[in-house]
């Protein structure tokens, strides 16, 4: 084995190609022959879209779960440990089980080189393979039509919503978004998509490949009363369903989006009670995540404009008796000033973090990008994460609430250090 040790092998990785992202499916193709995974002995859901996959999967792995079946998971990014990003019955698989997946790719691959996240796609489903669940549920990593998951035919394509990001490599527009998240689309297989007006791209991907389509608010409806919410849809009415653990009206939504698809895959009624324990168990940390205090915190994995709106709108829903203090840091792909403006009138003050690799901003950087919605003396800069919360969190007051959000890392390394704050001495 080239390593034992499964940082050894993501540092290596890392590496191992000459850049980050290469979107293309010939060379993950070919290693995927060799080690003949593109036939997997099980159904595929691959969920795609800008916002809301890594929350569709989580109620999908749940909702499946409690109907009583094995479900595999591959997500993206993790935020603490890399295992977060291959699951088994909603566990993450054992570090040495993903050292000795990626030993059997490194093997098959030759001189294909791999990216980090083909290399990792390719161990998710060579483990799925041994497993043998009943289920598979795949989160696309970027795009759609050429991303490493799309290799594997899937037997519903769900698609979440669409909003600008990552232009530079999906286009600069809804409809060429949605041409690119479209391409997981198999013919004659269902569609689910998760919001009311998808691009007209998606649709006419699905007509054109006789792919029976599943709208939200079209095809299936959601209804909510106060504490319950009511989903209708095609061969079943799900009513006083409770309200999901994740915060925010945009979470039925994406449980509704859930339902309707495990609804297709099975291809039965999901038994009600199976229904209400899936939804009321589903959890994923960093979607407005709370933790509670005299100056509570807030952490949210929002790295794009559309996820921004959203957050400024919960922050509005949940206002403090005092400020609102940030900590963001960025990468370079980003659109600064789309996410910024809509948090820029409920911010009061910024702590700004440079983000390591070729790929993260540094807080100089940042703050000039952020200039045009914020004025200069309400930003700081910090060398790293951890020390924008520091600061954050030194400067904070009784009734203040700090707010973390901006990238994965930005939020996997509060979410960290809320744990090792609450760890006792000893």
């Amino acid at each position: 084995m080239r390593f034992s040790n499964l940082n050894d092998w993501l540092g290596w990785q890392e590496g191992l190609h000459p850049t980050a992202i290469e979107l293309g499916l010939s060379r993950c193709r070919k290693v995927a022959e060799a080690m003949a995974l593109l036939s997997p002995p099980f159904p595929v859901i691959s969920v795609a879209g800008t916002n809301g996959k890594g929350s569709v999967v989580a109620f999908l792995e749940s909702l499946l779960s409690a109907a009583g079946f094995h479900v595999g998971a591959y997500t993206s990014p993790h935020l603490e440990q890399y295992a977060e990003r291959i699951r088994f019955d909603g566990r993450p698989v054992a570090n040495a089980q993903i050292a000795t997946a990626f030993e059997r790719v490194d093997q098959a691959r030759g001189e294909t080189s791999l990216t980090y996240f083909e290399f990792g796609t390719l161990a998710a489903m060579d483990i799925f393979q041994g497993a043998r669940p009943d289920f598979v549920l795949l989160e696309v990593g970027l795009g759609g039509r050429l991303d490493a998951v799309n290799l594997f035919d899937p037997a519903v394509a769900v698609i979440t919503t669409i909003d600008l990001d990552h232009a530079d490599w999906l286009g600069d527009d809804r409809d060429s978004i949605g041409r690119e998240k479209a391409g997981i689309i198999r013919p004659q297989r269902p569609l689910v998509c998760g919001e009311p007006d998808p691009p007209e791209s998606v649709m006419a991907q699905a007509a054109s490949m006789g792919s029976p389509a599943y709208r939200l608010g079209r095809d299936f409806h959601v209804e909510i009363d106060r504490d319950a919410w009511r989903c209708t849809g095609p061969g079943f009415d799900f009513s006083k369903l409770p309200m999901p653990v994740l915060q925010g009206d945009h979470q039925v939504g994406n449980a509704a989006t859930a339902l309707m698809a495990a609804s297709l895959v099975v291809g039965e009624e999901i038994p009600l009670a199976a229904v209400v324990d899936g939804i009321r168990a589903a959890c994923l940390p960093g979607r407005f995540q709370v933790f509670p205090g005299p100056v509570e915190r807030i952490v949210d994995v929002a790295h794009n404009a559309q996820a921004a709106r959203t957050l400024a709108a919960q922050l509005r829903s949940r206002p403090c008796s005092g400020r609102t203090l940030a900590i963001t840091g960025m990468l370079k792909d980003k659109d600064i000033p789309a996410i910024i403006g809509p948090l820029a009138s409920v911010v009061d003050d910024w702590f700004l973090a440079s983000l390591p690799s070729e790929r993260g901003l540094s807080a100089a950087s940042l703050a000039e990008k952020m200039s045009v919605h914020v004025p200069r003396n309400k930003v700081s800069g910090y060398n790293d994460v951890a020390s924008a919360r520091a600061a954050a969190m030194g400067a904070a007051q009784l009734g203040d609430r700090v707010v973390a959000f901006g990238s994965f890392l930005v939020a996997g390394t509060c979410i960290r250090l809320e744990t090792s704050d609450a760890r006792p001495e000893t």
